[in-house]
């Protein structure tokens, strides 16, 4: 299994290569991608080794086969199945930054408490009660939930949703969530990015 950092730049780079590509470029080396990706060419490669891709020293990456290998162990061959709780303000947000954006991560589902938002489409994602989310999930087999609810209803939506049968759970609301071994969890927290760009912005102005 890979480091959960080496993941993170994996990430990164398909979407450098992606770049890349759009331009009409066949090959870079690992100086030019780790420009981008802010690391050392040095880290470029030992990432590119872990999924057996190596460079030529006359012409670099072939992004082809680069872009094949990162989505290898990226992505699996069925689409991952997300599922959002909480379609306010970020949840509307985070909707329609990923509809029809990745064919192999999609968000089937959407739930919230608010009656008026039952069975209507937000940005392509038909939004249920609350109260549904045991059955949707099963019916659609989704393994993935995101949490965009205020801190105080976080754990108790991630409880229900591990009960449903989540087994990934990314969080954006700001509160440590208590779950079961074996569950893997990304929080995202938007105030603590704030205050710390905020806070080094502060160091440069001085």
């Amino acid at each position: 299994m890979l480091p959960e950092k080496t993941i993170e730049r994996l990430s990164l780079y398909r979407r450098i290569v992606e770049n890349y590509q759009i331009k009409g470029e066949k090959s870079a080396y690992s100086h030019e991608i780790a420009k981008s990706a802010g690391v050392t060419s040095s880290q470029v490669r030992r990432d590119f080794m872990f999924i057996g891709t190596n460079g030529r020293a006359n012409s670099g990456y072939d992004l082809d086969e680069l872009a094949v290998n990162i989505e290898k162990h990226l992505l699996s061959d069925t689409p991952d199945k997300f599922c959002l709780v909480g379609v306010g303000n970020l949840g509307t947000a985070i909707l329609a930054f990923f509809h029809g954006r990745r064919a192999n991560l999609i968000i089937k589902t959407a739930f919230d408490k608010d009656p008026e938002l039952e069975n209507k489409i937000v940005h392509g994602c038909r939004c249920y009660s609350i109260d549904e989310v045991e059955r949707a999930i099963k019916e659609e087999n989704i393994s993935i939930g995101i949490i965009a609810v205020p801190a105080a209803e976080a754990q108790g939506v991630a409880e229900v949703l591990v009960s449903a049968g989540i087994r990934g759970i990314i969080n954006f609301a700001p509160v440590h969530l208590n779950v079961t071994d074996g569950i893997f969890v990304e929080n995202v927290d938007l105030t603590m990015h704030f205050e710390k760009v905020a806070h080094f912005t502060r160091l440069v102005e001085k």
